[in-house]
């Protein structure tokens, strides 16, 4: 018994061995990884995997609710994520505060896939901090069995017949943004007196508001809990898949029109893995597929050709630019010095009584 026990000991220690040389430099592969912050909800998870087979990459993946809460998390210093996908005006923010490494697309085989109208925006004109992924607007959703009028005004929204069933976003650029544009301003004020109108508009709101919400908008609208909500186009044509009763608007003030985009972060210790994973993404089988998982919209035109006709038609899909400009939408842009101005108004929005 002792001989065999000294024979299966020293195979135990041979064994170990064997996997301690294959972690250490047997498949150099296994030993990548890639950290990635995108939102919740907005890659297909088998996309990941595929990413992971292909390339020997290993992804550890964080999400998170709105821009703000990746930024505080990214500026604090408390993360070492290599790679996220913030939205068009927080990319500006964060170039400005040199939170962002710079891309070389030269090692991306399918940037020249990207349409020319999401390249050279005004948040990163060089094209040099990243790489476009979808592309949407902010409308409402609403229940077709609960709403019997045109939805075509953000004013809806204040309307009383609908109390307690509304959802707004949880999100203080989308809610007070939208508000904005139904008071005839622009989305991107500074000016203190209409950013004041805009919150006592929300607060004059609050009594008809259900929930402010986020992701968990999509369940509650498909399980018929509510009238009308603010969402993200790609979360409006996920829910209408689900509920043939729900139907989106944009309405006739403007809306936001918005881009995300996949960015570098700086210092990221995985910058080449994080260079695969957007040539990855922006592939036309891979980025195809993405659209059909999250329904936002691509900017890839060859992927949206490979789509059904409706969906190139459909407005909460792909609305044409021409309409979102003659309508008044606009893009986000960095606040800046504005930025307390619209922190201090959802404040107040959100402790009001």
């Amino acid at each position: 018994m002792k001989r065999f026990a000294g024979i299966v000991s020293l195979l135990a220690v041979v064994t170990l061995c064997l996997f301690a040389l294959a972690g250490c430099g047997g498949d150099k592969k296994s030993a990548r990884q890639l950290k990635v912050y995108n939102w919740g909800d907005y890659i297909d998870p088998d996309v990941l995997k595929d990413f992971e087979q292909e390339t020997g990459i290993h992804v550890v993946y964080d999400t998170f609710a709105t821009n703000e809460d990746m930024y505080v998390k990214i500026k604090s210093g408390g993360s070492d994520y290599d790679l996220a996908i913030p939205s068009d005006y927080m990319i500006a923010r964060m170039i400005r505060d040199g939170l962002l490494e710079k891309i070389d697309t030269g090692n991306l085989k399918n940037y020249k896939l990207i349409g020319d109208s999401y390249k050279d925006l005004d948040f990163d004109p060089k094209n040099e901090f990243s790489v476009p992924y979808m592309w949407g607007t902010v409308g409402i959703i609403y229940n077709k069995k609960m709403v019997d009028e045109p939805v075509d005004s953000w004013g809806i929204l204040w309307n009383k017949k609908y109390a307690k069933q509304i959802f707004m976003l949880d999100s203080p650029r989308d809610s007070i943004g939208i508000t904005l544009k139904y008071l005839g301003h622009s989305l991107n004020t500074g000016v203190d007196s209409e950013l004041g109108e805009a919150r006592d508009k929300l607060i004059e709101q609050k009594p008809l508001v259900l929930a402010y919400v986020v992701d968990e908008v999509k369940d509650k609208m498909i399980a018929g809990e509510g009238a009308l909500a603010v969402v993200w186009s790609g979360d409006a044509v996920f829910m209408m898949e689900k509920n043939e009763d729900l139907a989106y608007a944009l309405p006739k003030e403007g809306t936001n029109y918005w881009f995300d985009s996949m960015v570098i972060l700086k210092g990221a210790k995985n910058k080449k893995e994080a260079e695969e994973f957007i040539d990855f993404m922006t592939r036309p089988d891979i980025a195809k597929r993405n659209v059909e998982y999250i329904g936002y919209a691509s900017p890839i035109p060859e992927v949206v050709k490979r789509l059904p006709q409706e969906t190139q038609e459909d407005i909460a899909s792909y609305p044409s630019m021409d309409m979102l400009r003659q309508s008044g939408a606009e893009v986000f842009n960095d606040l800046t010095e504005n930025l307390p101005k619209y922190d201090k108004v959802w404040t107040e929005v959100k402790v009001a009584q």
